[in-house]
């Protein structure tokens, strides 16, 4: 039997006022839609529930970070089981042993399945060009530890948030611990220059999915946000790195389409990544010294 699933990008806007409740509305409305369009899989993006604060100097930031009991949370994971939808929930987390930025996962019988907290913090000089403002996260965010993979709607994801998707040794990682499927929660913007990075945002989602012979579900920030603007253009790429459906760059949008799961093993023996390679010669990449 054809292993089928559908699955969905929840492309939301850019959040200028902060208001959760009104953010978390909107949430609720794509769920229900979702539930319209038979998703059993769902992925917000990254920080959805709040402004890009990381681009900013800003101590005055406890108001951002949700404890994961949070009403808004609760909501949310209630509305998926509802509806039968598996979904991964990116926050900013507020938990005894620090500041993450997260993203938490639910069957679809609202069990949660696993908690990833971003891997790979980044920091960026901002420049003088417009929309240049550069990432602050490492004073915000504490690293996550663990690079693991969860089962869901009948198949097994990883996660890799934002500036994770660069690093492929953590996407071949989630491969070879059982991923068919990497989730990409993201906020990209263009910064102070557009064309270049409008022209390498597809790249590592398609070299990710190829390489690994996954597929990648990458849901991306859209709209203008004070000087940041979010390109938008979520994106679904099979495992043969061919994008299958992309959102548009100008508006909030639920992408939803369908995924074959099956294409992974068939991925996988066109390219026999996992009999070729060579463990042995690859100890530079996590040597400390």
């Amino acid at each position: 039997m054809p292993r089928v699933l559908t699955v969905a990008a929840a492309q939301t806007g850019s959040v200028e006022d902060g208001d959760l409740r009104t953010i978390a509305d909107a949430a609720h409305c794509m769920l229900d839609e979702a539930a319209r369009q038979q998703v059993r899989l769902l992925t917000f993006c990254e920080l959805f529930l709040t402004p890009f604060f990381a681009n900013r100097l800003e101590e005055d930031f406890d108001r951002y970070f949700l404890r994961e009991n949070d009403d808004v949370l609760r909501g949310l994971r209630d509305k998926a089981r509802q509806h039968g939808i598996a979904l991964v929930l990116p926050f900013a987390e507020r938990a005894a042993d620090g500041y993450f930025n997260s993203a938490f996962v639910y069957d679809t019988d609202g069990r949660e399945v696993g908690r990833y907290r971003k891997t790979h913090i980044p920091a960026y000089f901002p420049n003088p060009g417009p929309g240049g403002t550069g990432s602050f996260e490492k004073f915000y965010f504490a690293p996550g530890a663990r690079l693991e993979t969860y089962p869901v709607a009948g198949t097994r994801i990883g996660i890799q948030i934002c500036n994770d998707r660069l690093y492929p040794e953590a996407s071949r990682a989630l491969a070879l611990h059982g991923a068919e499927m990497i989730v990409m929660p993201i906020s990209f913007s263009t910064y102070a220059d557009p064309a270049q990075r409008a022209s390498i945002w597809e790249i590592p989602l398609r070299a990710r999915a190829y390489e690994n012979g996954v597929w990648v579900v990458a849901c991306n920030r859209v709209g203008t946000e004070g000087a940041r603007h979010h390109l938008g253009r979520s994106m679904v790429v099979d495992p043969r790195g061919m994008i299958t459906a992309e959102a548009g760059t100008g508006a909030t949008q639920l992408l939803t389409t369908e995924v074959d799961l099956d294409a992974v093993s068939a991925a996988r023996k066109k390219f026999p990544w996992w009999r070729d390679r060579r463990p042995d010669l690859y100890g530079p990449l996590v040597d400390a010294a």
